[in-house]
């Protein structure tokens, strides 16, 4: 197995975000990816789209692997990106979970054991053990001296979702007085932008696994002195 095949940039504490203080203020735009599921064909359209945006930080705010047929695919483009990545709930279960203590009791909970145990081969023990060690956040500073918090389901708790169903008073709960002026998340599949308390949050939807099917969402931080502006686009691809 060739070594930087499984190299992706990791917290010096796999449970805690990355130091402020360990990189400079993003000025370059920054890349927003999330839920891309092992599906490669759609993370590509994505990259191809993006060239033209000079972009100088890639993040992706987990679930990056479960659930496409190329996630060694995916973990090798994701490696030549140096792209930050936080780990999402797939990812922590293909890092901890025992699949051979798994019982399947339905033909449908079959294939997603046998889909679970396939992706589990086709990464090897030492990308296991990589994805184990992904941080839960990522907190990236721009220009203009806010900040960027990445994380799969939310501030508060890494398993719970934001979605755009929740009205203010439960994303104030999710978001938790965390101090990120930008908050942005995975997990829910369907982009959105909101606005609460003077913090943006940031809906990704999803690469590799979106509602509307062969149709991949992404999004670009364009850091500003006069604050940074957030697009949220999409690519169709086959």
């Amino acid at each position: 197995m060739v070594t930087r095949d499984s190299r992706l940039v990791l917290a010096h504490d796999c449970e805690m975000p990355t130091p402020l203080g360990k990189q400079p203020p993003a000025a370059r735009p920054i890349a927003l990816l999330s839920d891309i599921h092992g599906n490669l064909r759609a993370l590509e359209a994505v990259l191809s789209t993006l060239e033209p945006y000079d972009i100088g930080t890639w993040v992706v705010a987990g679930d990056s692997l479960l659930g496409g047929d190329d996630p060694l695919g995916v973990w090798r483009r994701l490696s030549r990106l140096d792209a930050l990545v936080v780990r999402g709930l797939s990812d922590t279960a293909l890092a901890t979970v025992d699949a051979t203590a798994l019982t399947a009791h339905s033909p449908e909970e079959q294939a997603r054991l046998e889909a679970f145990r396939a992706t589990r081969e086709a990464l090897g023990d030492l990308i296991i053990e990589q994805l184990r060690r992904l941080p839960l956040q990522r907190r990236v500073p721009l220009i203009d001296g806010s900040e960027l918090l990445v994380v799969h389901g939310s501030p508060s708790d890494p398993t719970a979702a934001i979605d755009h169903t929740v009205d203010d008073d439960e994303l104030r709960e999710l978001l938790d007085d965390d101090p990120a002026d930008l908050v942005v998340c995975g997990a829910a599949h369907v982009p959105f932008l909101r606005d609460v308390d003077g913090t943006r949050v940031v809906g990704l939807g999803s690469v590799g696994d979106a509602p509307e099917g062969e149709v991949a969402h992404f999004g670009v931080i364009r850091p500003r002195m006069e604050g940074p502006e957030v697009l949220l686009e999409h690519v169709r691809y086959r």
